[in-house]
């Protein structure tokens, strides 16, 4: 089915989301639509233009593709599914995500990934083929995030403060250079082959659907970032 946004609002246009029968939806001339696909959970969704913020948000399975840019807070607790971005993504990219994942070709805006948390099997991920911008990974508290900096080669590809208050997941940072300003309370080394396992898979999907080269993308040496203890803020709360 073909939906063409021009003139409706976002209210009327989420709600021909939901009535929808079919399994595949094309979403044209979308401008600032908010809150698409929100809770969906199996439908194959693919955007022309740009959508407004919290797309995505809740989603409980469908696949969303947007040809353009996103605006801020896109997969905003997201539970499982993924987001195909082309473009750009705003602020708080997969803000208090808990499952799915959202890979995104360009850059991303601050705090992307804050809250970002994993349950059993539920293991979030965030890739970014551009950098990301200050308090990446803000309070993390699992999944994975990985900024390839694709865009920005011989230089830090995230802003400062990343990591801040993480205390579960990991961080991944294609990168010669270290990264900067961090916490005491992370640990910052170069992956090893244990470490790049977990993120081989999704980045070599990663690289299938924006027509990247995998082998070029892996040549380069990349830094994990995690938690130093699993209670790092543990003495600002108790009597130790």
């Amino acid at each position: 089915m073909k939906i063409d946004a021009l003139e409706l609002n976002f209210h009327q246009l989420n709600n021909k989301i939901k009535e929808c029968q079919d399994e595949k939806i094309k979403i044209v001339n979308c401008c600032g639509h908010r809150y698409l696909a929100s809770g969906s959970s199996s439908k194959i969704i693919e955007i022309e233009g740009v959508p407004g913020n919290a797309l995505g948000c809740y989603l409980d399975g469908s696949e969303i593709f947007v040809n353009n840019n996103v605006q801020d807070a896109t997969g905003d607790t997201m539970n499982d599914g993924g987001i195909y971005i082309y473009g750009m993504a705003g602020d708080a990219t997969g803000y208090a995500m808990r499952g799915g994942e959202i890979l995104i070709h360009g850059d991303i805006g601050y705090r992307a990934g804050i809250h970002m948390k994993e349950y059993q099997d539920k293991k979030p991920v965030i890739v970014v083929g551009g950098t990301a911008g200050s308090f990446l990974g803000e309070y993390q508290a699992g999944g994975i995030i990985v900024v390839l900096g694709l865009n920005c080669e011989n230089k830090i590809p995230v802003g400062n403060f990343c990591g801040v208050g993480m205390h579960g997941g990991k961080i991944f940072l294609r990168s010669d250079v270290r990264p900067k300003n961090l916490s005491d309370k992370v640990v910052c080394k170069i992956a090893d082959e244990g470490d790049l396992n977990d993120i081989k898979d999704i980045i070599n999907k990663f690289c299938n659907i924006f027509n990247e080269s995998y082998e070029q993308v892996m040549s380069k040496s990349f830094y994990v970032i995690t938690p130093n203890s699993n209670s790092p803020y543990k003495q600002l709360y108790t009597m130790n």
